[in-house]
């Protein structure tokens, strides 16, 4: 299978937001659509007339050069593996749930602390954060190194002080705030708190998702939008070229 076959077979929010990333970046760093009218500036976004587009494209301008390529695959990779198979978020509408509300932080995060104006980063260190947790126990290969699994994400931090500096650090790591906030509401709070999840799917997300059920002679199955039966049986979330074969156990499991 190709890899332009791959990429139209991911899931349809994943692959409308890794291509919109690429194609956005690309004009940004051709100089055919200015940085300014894209970055996220605040008294732009609240003035007559107001430029609320920032909000979104904020979110979809990649770093510069080889940026362009491993930003924009790594949106795909964690996006699609959360989109199609994380137990996490497994019932339609929960993926774009998740979307809105770690984006939503992220923005509120750099708005209040760091001045940051594009937030790329940030969210695909929340789409690992939340990927990587669901592979506990497990190794991944992080380019050359292998490492535990829920080490990449602050791996990927690491990185980003050693090569663009503190304040770029600080905008990337809003994204692990944002994810492991999602984390709480969603599952520990719940699961140890005693509470209810504090993040509930929207029922228009879920009507929107939803596709279809047919009754078996065991249950209800559920389709939803870009899953098929295969894919939601698939597990992990790393792509399997970092994946390290071996016995690996889930914290918690049996």
């Amino acid at each position: 299978m190709s890899a332009m076959d791959m990429f139209w077979q991911a899931p349809p929010i994943s692959r409308t937001l890794a291509a919109a990333t690429f194609t956005l970046s690309l004009l940004v760093y051709t100089g055919l659509v200015p940085s300014y009218h894209v970055i996220f500036y605040l008294p732009y976004v609240f003035r007559i007339p107001p430029e609320v587009w920032r909000i979104f494209t904020s979110f979809l301008i990649t770093g510069p050069q080889i940026g362009i390529i491993f930003d924009t695959y790594f949106l795909y990779t964690y996006g699609s593996k959360l989109e199609r198979a994380s137990p996490r978020l497994s019932q339609p509408g929960d993926f774009l749930t998740y979307l809105l509300f770690v984006c939503g932080v992220i923005l509120g995060l750099n708005v209040l602390v760091t001045g940051g104006m594009v937030f790329t980063s940030a969210l695909v260190l929340a789409l690992a954060y939340t990927s990587t947790q669901d592979d506990r126990g497990q190794q991944a290969q992080f380019f050359i190194v292998t490492i535990p699994a829920p080490w990449i994400p602050y791996t990927m931090l690491l990185i980003t002080l050693v090569t663009a500096g503190l304040n770029a650090t600080m905008v990337q790591a809003t994204g692990i705030v944002a994810a492991h906030l999602h984390d709480f509401l969603t599952r520990l709070w719940p699961m140890f708190g005693g509470g209810r999840n504090l993040l509930p799917t929207p029922a228009i997300f879920k009507r929107w998702f939803f596709v279809g059920q047919r009754n078996t002679g065991y249950g209800t199955a559920r389709a939803a939008r870009g899953q098929t039966s295969s894919e939601g049986s698939s597990s992990g979330v790393l792509p399997e070229s970092w994946r390290n074969r071996g016995s690996g156990h889930r914290l918690g499991g049996d």
